[in-house]
């Protein structure tokens, strides 16, 4: 099994209410990185953002209109990337994620990646890889300035799943000029829908509806006049001519990609073009991640070679209590109420309401306890071959806590899972 770390820095209030400084914050992930890098971790994958959550909820139509604080203080992760393998010597740094619409969009953010690689690999003797996550981005406000918004009725009709294939052309867009090609929107990704892009046939028939009247409500009234609405076609969000990004010359062998989305359409399509590999979130299910590697070991690109567990990082939340002066029992309870607190703050900040059920199911998905409870819920719940993404700083600014926590999980719970897993055989 191995071990990855997550870091959210998303600036939010602590237990008090009190919201740490972005100077403080930056502090706090730096010092967790060089302790993550001491002990061991494989991969740190670093959440982006972009804009401020705080002033979205101004919005019109706010995305998350009752989160406080900041979803998320990196917003050039290229930049914050290059510094963080600067400071470390052994881990490997990764983008969880990057959203190809927002910022500029797949061409600008290309151009970026190949930059700093570049950079990266200018020392001969660099061996460590970004690992670099994209998406369309879960809080779609910060891809609206961009344009990534529906242009007439029959885009409004069609949204959410009309941005789904906008991150198709994107993703089509950003993978291929990264993969060295000259190209044109004349050669990217068509956007043509058809029912089975939508989850009812209300939800089609809006579309087909709004299609109608956009283009042909002025046809005069004729019993002979049809028109084919099985598939319309949506005008491409993308338009330029042939153009290639710089630079070119940079290792290739230092860049991985992962995809953000459990959509089997789009996890397939980019396999089209390169090896991607995919990303679950902490409450995925058992049955959606048995069914993502069966799925996997039929499309990923065969340049990649052949499908593993460990291609997919499997997200979860680590609550563990391992301080001095408290018993067993006593760590496992403050670790239970730990992860209630957590948890519930952080549905609350999303929906505006403590979902109960949400919380309970996030439990589930989550490590909680001491250090012999986590071992165990390990073993009982992940595969030995996987790879774990753990969570240790979700809405905890106690960054000498959060460092105690991940020390006491890769040398005391680690090896408590290594001996479990011994004695299985």
């Amino acid at each position: 099994m191995e071990y990855d770390i997550f870091f959210s820095i998303s600036q939010t209030p602590n237990q008090d209410g009190v919201i740490p400084s972005e100077a403080q914050m930056m502090k706090n992930y730096f010092q967790q990185l060089q302790v993550a890098d001491k002990l061991g971790f494989g991969v740190a994958w670093l959440a982006q953002a972009h804009l401020s959550t705080e002033v979205q909820k101004k919005n019109l139509k706010p995305v998350v209109p009752h989160w406080q604080g900041e979803v998320g203080l990196c917003t050039d992760f290229p930049l914050l990337a290059l510094d963080s393998f600067r400071r470390t010597q052994n881990i490997e740094i990764g983008a969880a994620v990057i959203s190809t619409l927002a910022n500029g969009g797949p061409i600008a953010l290309a151009e970026r990646i190949a930059n700093t690689i570049q950079l990266h690999g200018l020392d001969l003797e660099e061996k460590r890889k970004l690992h670099l996550g994209f998406a369309s981005g879960r809080f779609e406000f910060m891809a609206r300035p961009y344009g990534i918004v529906p242009r007439n009725k029959v885009e409004e009709a069609a949204w959410p799943a009309l941005r789904g294939q906008i991150f198709l052309e994107s993703c089509d867009i950003f993978l291929r000029l990264l993969n060295g090609e000259t190209i044109s929107s004349e050669d990217t990704y068509n956007t043509i829908l058809s029912r089975e892009n939508f989850r009812s046939d209300s939800d089609w028939e809006a579309v087909q509806e709004a299609y109608f009247k956009e283009y042909h409500s002025d046809h005069p009234e004729d019993e002979n006049f049809c028109i084919d609405l099985t598939e319309i076609p949506i005008p491409k969000r993308y338009e330029f001519e042939d153009l290639k990004i710089v630079p070119c010359e940079w290792r290739r062998e230092l860049l991985e990609f992962i995809v953000g989305t459990h959509d089997p359409v789009a996890q397939e399509f980019v396999n089209k073009i390169l090896p991607v590999k995919v990303f679950n979130l902490s409450i995925t299910s058992e049955e959606i991640i048995d069914a993502t590697h069966d799925r996997m070991k039929k499309c990923y690109h065969q340049s990649g070679g052949e499908w593993q567990r460990r291609d997919m990082p499997r997200t979860t939340f680590v609550f563990l209590n391992a301080e001095q002066g408290l018993t067993s029992e006593e760590q496992s309870k403050v670790a239970q109420l730990e992860a209630e607190l957590a948890l519930g703050s952080y549905w609350k900040a999303l929906e505006g309401t403590i979902d109960p059920k949400k919380v309970e199911k996030a439990e589930d998905n989550a490590l909680i306890g001491n250090v012999e409870e986590v071992a165990e819920q390990i073993v009982a719940r992940f595969h030995p071959d996987d790879r774990m993404m753990t969570w240790f700083d979700f809405f905890n600014h106690d960054s000498d806590r959060v460092c105690r926590n991940m020390t006491a999980f890769m040398n005391e719970v680690t090896p408590r899972v290594n001996e479990l897993l011994r004695e299985l055989v």
